[in-house]
C-alpha cells in the first residue's frame, strides 16, 4: 500500500482542518514548497495537494504555488484537487499535476467528469467525500443526498479509474478511518481505491491495507508526529503488497 502525504494549502500556507471546518483550522508552515521537499526527502513518491481557497472558490486558486512545488521536487508525483469545476481549470491542473482530483463537478456536472476522462483518461481522479455516509461538496460546506458507494458506482460507469474517499467526520481526528465505508467501496472491481480521513497510527495504516486500499493519505498523523512517514512505509510495506501506480 503506498503512502501519501496531504498538503492542504489556505491563503499561500499549510494547514490541516478538522473534519473540513474551516473554523477549525491549524498552521504548520507558511512555506509548502519546504514542506513538500521535507516529504519528498523523507521517502515520499506522491504528494497530495488540496487547493482549499480552490475548493472554496470553486476554481483553482494556487496553480503557481504547486508550480514551484514542481520546480523545486524533480521526481516527486503531485496529485491536486480543490476547485475543478470546469475543462479550463482541469486542463490547467494537469499542466502542472500528474493526476487531478474531481469533487464537486462529480455530483454536479458528471458529464464534465465523462468528457474529462475521455480526454485525459487516467490522470482524473474523483474524490469522494462523505458526512454520515452521505457525500458533501463545495469544500466540504454543502451536504447531498447522494451516498458515497452510489457516486462511485456511477465515476466508475463514466469511466473513472481512480477513486479517493474520505469520511469527513474522521478526517483530522486521529481517531481512525472509517473501514465500514472503505470495505463498501472495495466491493467495487477494477478501481483503484485510496483512502483518507482518520489516520493516527501505523495500526490504522494496517486496517486500511487490511480493508484493500491500494493507498492511503495521511495529514494531521505525519504533521503533528504521531506517525514516522519513513519507519510507516517500512513496516506497512512489510505487510502489504506494494501497489505499483
Amino acid at each position: 500500500m503506498l503512502l501519501i502525504p496531504a498538503l492542504d494549502i489556505l491563503n499561500g500556507h499549510c494547514v490541516r482542518l478538522k473534519q473540513g471546518d474551516f473554523d477549525q483550522v491549524t498552521e504548520y508552515s507558511g512555506d509548502p514548497v519546504a514542506v513538500a521537499k521535507h516529504w519528498q526527502e523523507t521517502g515520499a513518491e506522491w504528494l497530495h495537494i488540496v487547493d482549499l481557497d480552490g475548493a472554496r472558490a470553486g476554481q483553482p486558486k494556487h496553480l503557481d504555488l504547486v508550480r514551484a512545488i514542481r520546480a523545486a521536487t524533480t521526481g516527486l508525483r503531485l496529485e491536486l484537487g480543490g476547485g475543478l469545476r470546469s475543462m479550463d481549470a482541469i486542463e490547467q491542473a494537469v499542466a502542472v499535476a500528474d493526476r487531478v482530483v474531481m469533487g464537486t463537478a462529480a455530483i454536479n456536472d458528471p458529464q464534465l467528469v465523462r468528457e474529462a476522462v475521455a480526454r485525459f483518461g487516467d490522470l482524473i481522479a474523483v474524490g469522494i467525500d462523505a458526512r454520515q455516509g452521505m457525500v458533501a461538496i463545495e469544500g466540504w460546506e454543502s451536504a447531498t443526498a447522494r451516498p458515497a458507494r452510489e457516486v462511485a458506482e456511477d465515476m466508475q460507469a463514466a469511466g473513472v479509474q481512480t477513486i479517493i474517499f474520505t469520511d469527513i467526520e474522521a478526517d483530522g481526528t486521529l481517531q481512525g478511518p472509517n473501514l465500514t465505508a472503505l470495505t463498501a467501496l472495495r466491493a467495487l472491481q477494477g478501481i483503484t481505491l485510496i483512502a483518507s480521513g482518520g489516520i493516527g497510527s501505523i495500526a490504522h495504516l494496517r486496517q486500511v491495507a487490511k480493508a484493500g486500499a491500494d493507498a492511503c493519505i495521511v495529514g494531521k498523523a505525519l504533521y503533528d508526529g504521531a506517525i514516522d512517514l519513513t519507519r510507516a512505509m517500512h513496516e506497512v510495506g512489510d505487510e502489504t503488497e506494494r501497489y505499483e501506480w
